[in-house]
């Protein structure tokens, strides 16, 4: 069975010529004009001068044109490198740069910066914007190329699909390379998991460029021959009524997006009378808010786990059978966790240790960082950074990453187990733990928390979470804020609040 992306698309258009592909703006395109449309760009691409292996940058949010170019580039055996568009020059420079990009497809509104990193980056060839007055770089002159007797390249499982740049916690970002095998694997254990079917509309509001949404609401999907409806940007209210009006039946979000949901005052169950699940991946979900959101909603949350790295989902709580709150699950189809000590000795079950992942998902390596890819995997397993416990049934519970867990006075505090607790105050809506420099402890905790309530003090916390924190695990200070600082997927950004690391 081929592991190609594109062999995937082609296989549904075959299956479901008039099905509907994607939904966006109350238009659809059904999957034999998506198929046609994708060998058009290819064709254009290949004409261009795209050969196999050459990377091609993929500059756009959510819509019709991403998925296209998408496939269209791994039609013409380019590999894409999706890149936020909301990224600063400075950061696109660096990508644009550090990938060797031969091509760009764009919203319009990057040309300039385009044409500025062009002078910049040589190898820059060619370029084309999506609603472009430019005629001649317009996206429509690649869906006016028909096929001209081109030779497509063989794409084998092993070739290289998609270079994704990790967020870059601390340097620059790191390149994870992702094969088909990566992809189409994962893709495939997502269909098994979730059940997909070509009845299913899943809603696309996750930002494209990244892996949690083009494993989930793009390659998956397409698999089956499913419906993708695209939300361009996270609106609370947006989602909702296109949840109602367009019947969706899945829906995939990240927490930030769960609690401003539950935020929505006038909406209620009604609204999810289509949704036969929803996952939440990215970060941890507080159990708190999965019950409370569920409640409200009268839906089931699916909480996974994954990472870029692992193109990207390791773990997903069952749909069928037994889901543990807190939990991210048990292995998916093909893949193994395990948790590990520092010499990499599985731990015994209820211990802490740190997860480490193996399978056919698992990334090629860092691109042009043989260092850095050794560091991170070894005999095929790839260490993830996270610390995890894992019970008696396998599933998986992640404790915090390595490098966020608070050492006061010896002793260990990981931040989440503090969150969770908080969570826990009615008034709480959002809340994020760090550790902070201290000359007699050596850290102490230091909590930021968005109330509902102006008249709320650190004393109503600390009073309400005395008795379920030991001593040493209690916020030693309180930061009361508007809003929490997020990343472009609506993960909370504990770096950006840890910028002032003062003395106390």
């Amino acid at each position: 069975m081929s592991l190609n992306l594109y062999e995937s698309l082609k296989k549904s258009a075959e299956k479901f010529p008039n099905h509907n592909a994607i939904t966006f703006k109350n238009k659809n395109i059904k999957y034999s004009v998506l198929l046609s449309q994708v060998e058009c760009v290819a064709s254009k691409l290949i004409h261009d001068g795209v050969k196999k292996g050459d990377r091609v940058a993929l500059i756009l949010g959510n819509c019709p044109e991403f998925v296209t170019a998408y496939y269209g580039i791994l039609r013409a055996g380019g590999v894409v490198i999706p890149i936020n568009p909301i990224f600063t020059k400075d950061e696109i420079l660096f990508i644009l740069s550090n990938s060797e990009a031969k091509a760009v497809i764009a919203d319009s509104t990057m040309d300039s910066i385009i044409d500025t990193l062009k002078v910049e980056i040589k190898q820059i060839e060619i370029m084309y914007y999506v609603e472009s007055n430019k005629a001649e770089l317009s996206w429509w002159k690649l869906l006016d190329t028909k096929s001209n007797g081109n030779e497509y390249p063989l794409i084998t499982e092993d070739d290289l699909a998609v270079i994704l740049y990790t967020s870059g916690t601390t340097g620059k970002p790191k390149g994870a390379m992702l094969s088909h095998r990566n992809l189409v694997s994962n893709a495939r254990s997502i269909v098994e998991l979730v059940e997909f079917n070509k009845n299913d509309r899943i809603l696309a509001v996750l930002p494209m460029f990244h892996v949690f949404c083009l494993s989930i609401c793009i390659n998956a999907p397409i698999i089956c021959g499913a419906n993708i409806v695209i939300v361009p940007r996270f609106s609370p209210s947006e989602v909702m009524n296109t949840i109602f009006n367009e019947q969706v039946t899945l829906f995939a979000g990240v927490p930030t997006m769960y609690n401003f949901l539950l935020q929505l005052k006038e909406y209620s169950a009604e609204y999810f009378t289509s949704i036969r699940a929803c996952f939440s991946g990215g970060a941890s979900l507080p159990i708190e808010l999965l019950q409370r959101f569920e409640e409200k909603y009268k839906t089931i949350v699916i909480e996974g786990f994954g990472l870029s790295e692992t193109a990207p989902v390791t773990a997903f709580n069952p749909l069928k059978g037994e889901r543990k709150f807190g939990s991210v699950g048990v292995n998916i189809p093909g893949v193994l966790n395990k948790v590990v000590d520092k010499n990499g000795f599985e731990v015994p079950r209820g211990e802490i240790g740190e997860l480490i992942v193996k399978g056919p998902n698992v990334m090629i390596g860092y691109l042009g960082m043989p260092e850095e890819t050794a560091k991170v995997i070894k005999n095929d397993w790839f260490y993830t950074g996270d610390l995890a416990k894992m019970d008696n049934d396998g599933y998986i519970y992640i404790v915090d990453r390595i490098k966020d867990m608070i050492i006061v006075g010896g002793y260990n505090v990981y931040p989440r187990e503090v969150e969770e607790v908080i969570y826990q105050h009615p008034a709480i809506v959002e809340v994020a733990v760090i550790g902070i420099p201290d000359k007699d402890y050596g850290q102490i905790v230091k909590a930021f928390v968005v109330s509902e309530e102006e008249s709320i003090t650190m004393d109503d916390i600390l009073h309400f979470c005395k008795d379920k924190l030991a001593k040493y695990k209690l916020p030693k200070q309180i930061e009361f804020m508007n809003k929490l600082p997020k990343n472009s997927t609506g993960k909370i950004v504990k770096r950006a609040l840890n910028v002032e690391q003062m003395e106390v």
